[in-house]
């Protein structure tokens, strides 16, 4: 557990933080002394467990019900953490759907889910969330490597929403520049999620690409963005920055 805590006093919100990546960076951000409220769909378990397990270490955590596919839920959720906590200094967009396979086979139902929770969901989460912010905030964007390399078929609805992230990103770090908010997008690759799992049927494949030959740990991921939130990284914004294991190199 760090001791530096180096965002005390700080209040985040994670978009979809009740398993997986979100949830690493939940603990993280706690770790590092933010007071963090984080959402779920349909993980309260996960969610409650969570919250026990951070309200234990004596850290300050909710969780808030909330589908991303739904504006004002996600408002909602936004608004309640600041009548919470009375502020709001993060933002992680975490949330995410993956919709693969053949592009004949993806359904509209596929396709409007995916743009609503990938890309809409990102735009409204930050909307409300810069109405709230104090200025030298900081915005996440969870995208994924596959805006910048698809190695197998199937991935093209995916991949088309997590690449709209890179230009969202560099637009709102100018909009919200004149404020000192900092907005990255950070580009996992293959991490051990039961989204996309180390032991999962395409891990041998997915293994033979990376540099380190070894999938991802959330945990890193989750390293990686407290350092974006954190005070050392200031000048960096606008930027899409790969976490890969040399994915793409």
């Amino acid at each position: 557990m760090n001791t530096t805590k180096s965002l005390k006093e700080k209040v985040a919100f994670v978009q979809g933080g009740s398993r997986g990546i979100g949830a690493a960076i939940v603990k993280r951000l706690v770790s590092e002394g933010a007071a963090v409220a984080f959402t779920y769909r349909s993980s309260p378990d996960e969610a409650q467990k969570l919250v026990e397990q951070m309200a234990a270490a004596g850290s300050n955590v909710i969780a808030i019900r909330a589908d991303s596919a739904d504006p004002e839920a996600l408002s909602q959720a936004i608004r309640q953490t600041v009548e919470h906590f009375g502020k709001l200094d993060i933002l992680v967009n975490n949330a995410g759907v993956l919709p693969w396979g053949p592009l004949e086979d993806i359904t509209l139902a596929e396709i409007d889910l995916a743009l609503a929770v990938n890309i809409r969901g990102v735009i409204i989460a930050s909307q409300e969330a810069v109405r709230h912010m104090s200025d030298g905030g900081r915005i996440i964007n969870i995208g994924s490597i596959n805006a910048d390399r698809i190695p197998v078929a199937g991935g093209a609805v995916y991949a088309m929403t997590k690449a709209s992230l890179v230009g969202f990103t560099k637009g709102l770090a100018r909009d919200l520049g004149p404020r000192g908010i900092t907005v990255n997008n950070v580009q996992p690759g293959p991490v051990d999620t039961d989204m996309n799992p180390a032991n999962g049927e395409a891990a041998s494949q997915l293994t033979q690409l990376m540099a380190l030959g070894r999938y991802g740990k959330d945990e890193e991921v989750a390293s990686f963005v407290a350092y974006l939130v954190g005070p050392e990284a200031g000048f960096i914004t606008g930027a899409s920055l790969s976490i890969d294991g040399g994915f793409s190199a």
